[in-house]
């Protein structure tokens, strides 16, 4: 009898931990004081920090990245998402338009220019926070290479009227205010400057970075009420051997293959394995503030229920 009880804790045991596990073998078990998905509408503010040229296996699993390495452990990590191609400029116009690679620019260029749609004209409330940007809507790159216009992709669109611009292109500074007074907006996008987004810097600079800024985000009232989540993201891998332009979501080269960290008090210890891409990201951004799906993003994988979204 006794021997029978251990057989039918075991089998139990087998069946809760194959729930837990995905097709691919990656725990979509969530762990902690919240379960489940939140009631729709619950996520009121998605953030997205966007970092630059690190590959998925020079920042998971790195020793000397601890502290990136706690938030995906705690949260949750996606190791099996994928750039939209090299170099930056059409990784950022990509993610908010979810325009296909045929129609994205090959270059960083700073002049060209891009049509909509796009996140920033589908009704919902944005802002841009872009470190060490001297003045709003800047199209100039600052003498000290810290800030740079291409990675600021509302500048490039021409369906955003030039006071829509001028209102929500702010200095970095201006998200400190936004959270003490509550008035972030549905779609907050923040780009460090060069140093500490790790494209100049160093992976330990742009850990600092974080270490410094994040926490601003992580105990405002917005994320502890469960109204906000957080993707973290890389926009290309580490450049080595990179070739303009090419198909990064149909690639399985390294550089091509890039972290993205997901924070939300809905999101605990979840480690997914299923194959998603810059549009996924854009995908669900969308569906959290109920605005349609852009392009790519409607046929891209959809990731909400996998990080309890």
């Amino acid at each position: 009898m006794r021997l029978r009880s251990v057989v039918l804790m075991l089998v139990a045991m087998g069946a809760a931990l194959a729930a837990a596990w995905g097709p691919s073998g990656a725990a979509l078990a969530f762990a902690g004081k919240a379960t489940g998905l939140p009631p729709a509408g619950t996520i009121k503010h998605v953030v997205w920090i966007v970092d630059e040229n690190h590959s998925y296996d020079k920042i998971i699993g790195v020793s000397k990245d601890a502290y990136l390495n706690s938030l995906a452990t705690t949260y949750g990590s996606a190791n099996n998402d994928w750039a939209i191609t090299h170099p930056s400029v059409p990784n950022y116009l990509g993610l908010t338009s979810g325009l296909p690679l045929a129609s994205l620019p090959v270059s960083d260029c700073t002049k060209c220019t891009q049509s909509g749609p796009d996140l920033f004209t589908q009704g919902e409330s944005w802002r841009l926070y872009e470190e060490s940007m001297p003045s709003v809507c800047d199209r100039t790159a600052t003498a000290d290479g810290l800030y740079q216009p291409k990675h600021n992709p509302v500048l490039y669109y021409t369906d955003v009227p030039s006071s829509s611009c001028i209102a929500n292109d702010q200095p970095y500074s201006t998200l400190a205010s936004d959270l003490s007074h509550h008035s972030l907006p549905g779609f907050s996008f923040i780009a460090p400057n060069m140093n500490d987004d790790m494209h100049t810097g160093t992976n330990l600079e742009g850990q600092a970075w974080l270490q410094a800024q994040l926490p601003a985000l992580l105990n405002s009232t917005e994320f502890t009420s469960g109204s906000m989540v957080i993707f973290l993201m890389w926009d290309e891998g580490t450049p080595t051997g990179e070739v303009f332009g090419t198909d990064c979501t149909n690639s399985t080269v390294d550089n091509c293959h890039v972290p993205l960290l997901v924070m939300s008090h809905w999101t605990h210890a979840v480690n997914y394995g299923g194959k998603i891409d810059h549009y996924s990201v854009l995908k669900a951004t969308e569906d959290l503030l109920g605005v349609p799906e852009l392009g790519k993003a409607a046929s891209a994988p959809s990731l909400t229920a996998a990080f309890g979204l």
